[in-house]
């Protein structure tokens, strides 16, 4: 009887072992249905949206960016990134035009044909996530209450963010939060979704610029067309084999600012040093130009707009941070254009390497003018 007892209390043990095991995915498990996901996300009916917070974990306080995130099948995005302590907000916009980004403060407007974010994820976009864990062959796999835990490599504009966990709800794998580091293990970004569902009403209205352009001001007036220097060149109709404007509405902008004083950006590259500075006399735009000499001969010309404008020539979406888009145009004369507080800034060379102009440009984000 006893050795019997013995016998029934093993075969109890190994039974709840296997039951308690039941339902508890590995590794692997959870890998092949992130696939699943991704490929329902290409399908047709493939969308979501997502709420958060964003802190960004640089100079001398966090700053936190309230995050929105639509998508929808095939290529749709609209992403708005808010500061609400600086009173800025950035819309990003991919439809079928083309690749739009939306400055309500400066009533500035840029578009370009581009595949982004094809080539340039993020860490608020689910298919940047994704794929992450899909391509890393290393990635680390943990557990964490209701949430499964991944720490795989970082893929991002910067090369000293390295590592990246991101946790995913156990039930639908939607994104909880996502922390990137530096090589000290430093969290230098930090993504926190409040909100995040597969279930939308999105329409294709949803991503249509004008609809999006009428509400970030509720007059409307006439958008003009500006080359990559920001001059103002001729409206063109279709049908002249140029690219028009027609459909698109602007509104005027709120008025003078004021001047916002010579902002200089923090980072000079090694063997150049600032030779000039002036400031435009009587310009509208406050206009104020920096040159640079030494190993690389550069200007910067920074101004408060006047005039609401969208740039449509040929360019590249450059991410000068997490929360900053510019407009990367020209050929043998490169010049980077973006918008951060009220001030657009334009970083024109004919030898500075575009990961230098990056470089400088982050280091005026945030800056204010002397």
């Amino acid at each position: 009887m006893r050795r019997i007892s013995w016998v029934l209390l093993a075969v109890v043990l190994c039974l709840t072992t296997i039951l308690a095991g039941c339902g508890k995915k590995n590794a692997d498990s959870v890998v092949k249905d992130l696939g699943k996901v991704a490929d329902k996300l290409e399908s047709a009916k493939g969308a979501y949206q997502g709420a958060g917070v964003m802190t960004i974990h640089t100079g001398s306080a966090p700053q936190e960016y309230q995050v929105e995130v639509w998508y929808q099948s095939p290529s749709y995005y609209r992403i708005s990134l808010t500061n609400g302590q600086k009173d800025i907000t950035q819309i990003v916009l991919r439809n079928d035009d083309g690749v739009f980004v939306l400055t309500p403060s400066l009533n500035k407007s840029f578009r370009f044909k581009s595949d982004w974010p094809d080539n340039q994820g993020q860490v608020y976009l689910y298919q940047t996530l994704l794929s992450s864990i899909l391509s890393d062959n290393t990635r680390q796999f943990a557990e964490d209450k209701d949430s499964y835990v991944f720490d795989v490599a970082a893929n991002y504009h910067s090369h000293s963010l390295i590592r990246q966990k991101i946790w995913l709800a156990k039930d639908n794998y939607t994104p909880k939060q996502v922390q990137v580091s530096d090589s000290e293990a430093n969290v230098v970004v930090e993504v926190k979704f409040n909100t995040f569902t597969f279930d939308t009403n999105l329409t294709k209205d949803s991503f249509d610029t004008n609809k999006n352009l009428s509400a970030m001001n509720d007059a409307k007036g006439t958008m003009a067309e500006v080359d990559e220097n920001g001059v103002p060149v001729a409206s063109t109709t279709e049908g002249n084999g140029t690219q028009g404007t027609e459909g698109l509405t602007e509104t005027a902008a709120g008025g003078d600012m004021g001047s916002f004083g010579i902002i200089y950006p923090e980072y000079v590259p090694a063997g150049v040093t600032n030779k000039d500075t002036m400031e435009v006399p009587e310009s509208k735009d406050h206009a104020v130009i920096l040159k640079y000499d030494g190993v690389y001969q550069y200007t910067i010309m920074e101004s408060r707009p006047v005039d609401r404008a969208v740039s449509l020539v040929p360019g590249e979406a450059v991410y000068i941070d997490f929360t900053t888009v510019g407009l990367l145009t020209g050929d043998q004369q490169r010049t980077l254009t973006w918008s951060s507080e009220g001030v657009e800034y334009r970083i024109t060379s004919a030898n500075l390497p575009v990961e230098e102009m990056k470089k400088v440009a982050a280091s005026m984000q945030g800056e204010s003018g002397k």
